[in-house]
């Protein structure tokens, strides 16, 4: 009888290779909205507007219903999830001299910072950012400078520009939008914004489709004022599209807050689309897609909602920090059930790296923890504590469901955040122990941020991008 090799028997298929195949990389999308209110989503109870895709894509996946921003206000938000940390810990907690960072603002998102595309670039990612940026508009801070091989969108707020009410004040110069590091128009119509993301954001899908990637498309809508594309416009009522019509350069911002729930509309539109491009390119169950915003909505606004939360944009209520997120990700996340677990958008850092297989940097403090056992349902929270800001100034801690706020010069507030989520029964007299547990945990991250923070960048002469 002929002896058969090992290899032979390896060749003719049967013997199983001696060495596993390496798993494969899961894709990565964020959808970020701006100023989004965690009422304003039919999934989170909203009657206001009108969100079937992302409704259908909560049916698939998750509602996550305690997920966290960092900061009630853009440019803070933004850092702590590029970072994993908090914004104080990187000087990133305001502007150099506003609470946001304006145009040709001599402060940025440092250069040594290791963002979420740099880590996931690392381990061999394709990585493409469509939307808002706001963490910089000097050319050492823009994004293809933190990690991501192809940017299209603009560097800040759409209202950043020379039609903002105040410019007089301000004296805006236009806005830029880019393509990587290049101006390529000034002052576009903000109309098509939300659409010329979309379409980039499903061509990067399906451009690389064949390899790992990670997708970030922070809309800038719907920040006011609120701009729609014309399929969008044929619900508004004919005194509005009359205004609207009748704008002629200046912008009404007072009627274009009533297009909230067609711009909700669009942005559920622009979901459904990344969606059905996953399916369509075939790497729809190996994708995990994450839906936020960057904080709560403005107090003037006469649509966007909190919902059933206390406070708005701005504040360390849980109406400016806690947000309307759904996760999807066929298969891994279990779907239709709620997941009312503390998690926040640091922890998607640390969270994709491990899922990526790539290796975290270990000489700096990251806030952020791997919440993929939180998300696919398998373990609690990781976060003892969670901590709230406005600006630098610390606010308030939550600690599993008490949430202690502290002012100067005014006594200390508790609340129950299980059994009162609109924070109007204070709890303090009758939980003094409490109350000293969680002031200890302020203290103890007040010493820890003094003692581990980082710098921000800054650069000399500043000049606008439209220059």
């Amino acid at each position: 009888m002929k002896l058969i090799s090992l290899a032979s028997l390896l060749i003719l298929g049967l013997l199983p290779s001696l060495t596993a195949a390496e798993p494969e990389k899961p894709n990565f999308v964020i959808i970020f909205t701006d100023d989004q209110g965690y009422g304003d989503l039919g999934c989170f109870g909203a009657d206001h507007v009108h969100t079937p895709r992302i409704d259908q894509m909560a049916a698939e996946g998750a509602r996550l219903t305690s997920f966290y921003v960092a900061a009630p206000v853009c440019t803070p938000s933004r850092a702590a999830l590029m970072t994993g940390c908090y914004p104080k810990r990187i000087n990133m907690a305001t502007g150099s001299n506003f609470g946001v960072l304006l145009a040709a603002d001599p402060k940025g998102l440092h250069p040594d910072e290791i963002t979420i595309a740099e880590v996931l670039q690392s381990a061999g990612y394709a990585t493409g950012m469509f939307g808002k940026w706001h963490l910089g508009d000097q050319p050492e801070f823009l994004p293809t400078q933190q990690g991501f091989d192809e940017f299209f969108g603009i560097p800040f707020s759409h209202d950043i520009h020379p039609y903002h009410p105040r410019q007089d004040h301000y004296g805006f110069p236009p806005l830029p939008l880019l393509e990587n590091d290049q101006v390529v128009e000034l002052d576009p119509d903000a109309d098509y914004l939300t659409k010329r993301i979309t379409e980039r954001a499903v061509s990067f899908i399906e451009r690389h489709k064949d390899e790992p990637f990670f997708l970030y498309v922070p809309h800038p809508i719907p920040h006011a004022p609120l701009h729609v594309s014309p399929p969008f416009i044929t619900t508004v009522a004919g005194d509005v599209a009359a205004t609207l019509e009748a704008e002629d350069g200046n912008i009404d911002y007072r009627t274009r807050d009533k297009l909230f729930p067609q711009a909700i509309a669009e942005i559920d539109w622009s979901v459904g689309q990344i969606l059905d491009a996953l399916k369509e390119n075939g790497v729809d169950e190996n994708t995990l897609v994450l839906f936020t915003s960057d904080n709560g909505p403005p107090k003037r606004t006469l649509c966007a909602s909190p919902g059933p939360l206390r406070g708005h944009k701005g504040t360390a209520l849980e109406g400016g920090m806690r947000e309307p997120t759904v996760v999807r990700w066929p298969g891994k996340i279990p779907a239709g059930m709620p997941n009312d677990q503390m998690m926040t958008t640091m922890d998607l850092l640390p969270t994709f790296a491990k899922l990526a297989g790539a290796t975290l940097p270990t000489d700096r403090v990251i806030d952020g923890k791997d919440v993929w056992p939180t998300l696919s349902g398998q373990a609690p929270t990781p976060h003892e504590t969670f901590f709230y800001h406005r600006g630098n100034t610390l606010a308030a801690v939550r600690s599993g469901k008490w949430k202690l706020h502290v002012h100067r010069g005014r006594p200390a507030q508790l609340y129950d955040l299980e059994n009162d989520i609109a924070e109007k029964k204070n709890l303090a007299k009758s939980h003094p122990q409490v109350v000293k547990r969680l002031k200890a945990h302020l203290d103890a991250f007040a010493k820890d941020i003094a003692e581990n923070s980082r710098p921000a960048a800054f650069v000399e002469n500043p000049k606008p991008l439209s220059k």
